[in-house]
């Protein structure tokens, strides 16, 4: 079993640099059924503000809005 270091402040960058190291070795040797069981396994949503979730949403009704402008000068542009 893997042991992980605590996380916090305390945590130099060159002792994760080397742990991530180690992770890296480990992955490179797993067979590729091992790797995509241990690859695939969902990640929690993350924990946004209300500014970012509202944020999101917009980007989300942009992107909508734009796809539909560009889908009707596509059809306009075939007549």
């Amino acid at each position: 079993m893997i042991e992980h270091p605590p996380h916090g402040p305390a945590l130099a960058e060159g002792d994760l640099q080397q742990q991530e190291r180690f992770e890296d070795e480990l992955i490179m040797h797993l067979e590729r059924d091992q790797f995509v069981a241990e690859t695939s396994r969902p990640v929690p949503a993350a924990a946004l503000s209300t500014r970012a979730q509202a944020g999101l949403w917009a980007l989300r009704v942009f992107v909508v809005l734009v796809g539909l402008m560009v889908i009707y000068t596509f059809v306009d542009q075939l007549h």
